[in-house]
């Protein structure tokens, strides 16, 4: 399980301190799928990064007793100067699994070809979130974190990403972050609509949707 309990976070600006979350208390059970809706800038990364703990909250608390990945897609723990199986040999250590049988997965899944050994700084943003995902389904998590996810690849790529996803860890609970709420209402047993910094949830999934409809249309 997850639980948040009235978990802030503000940033400082030039005009005074911006007040991203107020207060969300929320849980998540295993094999649950919850998303969380949202207009730009109503906090949904920094709510998916201290929930993956990558940043830690201004005051209130986050209970792990589940795995949790970091946000699917996303190579901002990645070394640039590394390559990309240098990257990957450096995740599997962290996490004890062996860059053999790894490494075959994601030069398949990645389809990068030689790019795999090039530094990443060379790599396109595609390039990255490719990698980045990959390296995210070799590590077998509890909990998966998504982040606007399917905005990576063509056609075709998206599949195979909704594949390993969606139908191979089926079992797992998934914290989706997007202002895409068709995506989310398809995908999801409770939705949250993150409202002036706090977590609005109704009843049932379809009423959140209007919910969201309502306020942000």
């Amino acid at each position: 399980m997850i639980v948040l309990d009235g978990v802030t976070k503000s940033y400082h600006t030039r005009a005074g301190p911006k007040h991203v979350l107020r207060g969300i208390d929320f849980s998540i059970s295993k094999g649950e799928k919850v998303g969380f809706l949202g207009r730009n800038g109503a906090g949904k990364s920094t709510l998916i990064r201290i929930i993956s703990g990558a940043e830690l909250p201004d005051s209130g608390s986050v209970t792990r007793t589940m795995s949790v990945s970091w946000p699917l897609a996303f190579g901002g723990a990645f070394q640039n100067a590394l390559t990309g199986v240098d990257n990957l040999r450096f995740i599997c250590r962290i996490y004890g699994a062996d860059l053999a049988g790894k490494l075959e997965y994601v030069e398949e899944f990645t389809e990068l070809g030689r790019d795999l050994y090039e530094p990443l700084r060379s790599y396109s943003a595609g390039m990255r979130a490719r990698l980045a995902f990959a390296i995210s389904m070799v590590i077998e998590f509890d909990c998966f974190l998504i982040d606007e996810v399917f905005a990576v690849g063509d056609d075709r790529f998206q599949r195979k990403c909704h594949v390993e996803l969606f139908e191979k860890r089926a079992d797992r609970a998934m914290i989706f972050v997007s202002h895409n709420e068709w995506f989310v209402k398809d995908h999801c047993d409770r939705i949250a609509v993150l409202d002036k910094g706090l977590a609005v949830s109704c009843e049932t999934v379809e009423e959140s949707y209007e919910y969201y409809r309502a306020r942000y249309g």
